[in-house]
């Protein structure tokens, strides 16, 4: 199967008609033509509904625009790892929602410095989903939480591992989080992701039945509430790293609770030198809680 059949594949679908695709890859309209049909005779089935204007992928089709994006983009890696030519074509990041995702943009600039050909395209998704499409390739690498659940192909690599912490107002007598937790209106983080669940099950072990004043479904949202004096609440370090108006702070859990977080990818995928330096950029955004690569 020919790699510039299948690039004229993914441009059509990206572009939306063969003359458009035929400018993308720098082909004549015909030429384009005579590329789909050759693939479709080699796969013995149409991949387009050639009744609508302009034509469209049909099943056949969509299911192999999934497979021709994986193997163009794979060719285009190990070209790049032989040849030693600059890295381009397209690295795909996906990434849990949680206040880690904060320190995904930062990484992408650093990471464009470091590879200005590559384009770089991020994809926010649950954690089943993320290792799903890692494993299929459809992502080359996601960011997610410690997750027990990890595929033995996919191997994770923490990039920081950060404290839990109470916060409280400004004007917030010095105590511990636990006496916080106790004796303040309590802002709980009301989500189905495993931190929420992290912070439940502490908040159970020390018996701790807080005055429960609000209950929101983000960490952005919790920390503002607490912000403006609503009440104290459990947040993650990295919540914090950008917020500038002043909060009371103590750790949260006897000992205090720590997070890892980590970039998922294939054991044998082709971007490692890519990821490695992604992971890198990450752990020193996370300082002083980073964790370099082993």
């Amino acid at each position: 199967m020919d790699t510039r059949q299948l690039k004229t594949l993914v441009a059509i679908a990206e572009h939306g008609t063969f003359a458009k695709a035929a400018e993308a890859v720098g082909l004549t309209p015909s030429a384009v033509s005579q590329q789909i049909q050759a693939l479709e005779m080699e796969v013995r089935a149409e991949l387009f509904d050639r009744s609508t204007r302009p034509i469209t992928l049909n099943g056949h089709g969509l299911q192999m625009l999934e497979a021709a994006r994986t193997l163009v983009r794979d060719a285009d890696n190990i070209i790049d790892a032989i040849s030693g030519r600059a890295v381009s074509g397209t690295f795909t990041i996906g990434s849990v929602r949680s206040s880690a995702l904060s320190l995904l943009p930062l990484s992408i600039v650093a990471l464009k410095a470091d590879y200005p050909d590559l384009r770089i395209k991020l994809q926010v998704a649950n954690t089943d989903e993320l290792m799903n499409d890692v494993l299929s390739g459809r992502l080359d690498c996601a960011m997610v939480a410690e997750y027990s659940g990890i595929p033995s192909a996919l191997r994770w690599h923490p990039f920081i591992n950060e404290p839990l912490l109470v916060i409280g107002p400004e004007g917030t007598p010095q105590m511990s989080g636990l006496d916080m937790l106790s004796t303040m209106p309590y802002v709980r983080f009301n989500s189905r992701f495993r931190l929420a669940q992290i912070i439940e099950t502490e908040l159970a072990k020390t018996g701790i039945v807080p005055n429960l004043i609000a209950e929101i479904d983000t960490i952005a949202s919790v920390v503002s509430c607490v912000i403006h004096g609503l009440g104290v609440s459990v947040v993650p370090w990295i919540a914090l790293r950008d917020i500038t108006a002043p909060l009371v702070s103590a750790p949260f859990g006897e000992p205090q609770i720590l997070r890892p977080i980590g970039l998922v990818q294939r054991r044998a995928g082709t971007r490692a030198a890519i990821i490695d330096r992604l992971h890198q950029h990450l752990s020193r955004l996370s300082d002083p809680y980073g964790i370099a690569r082993g």
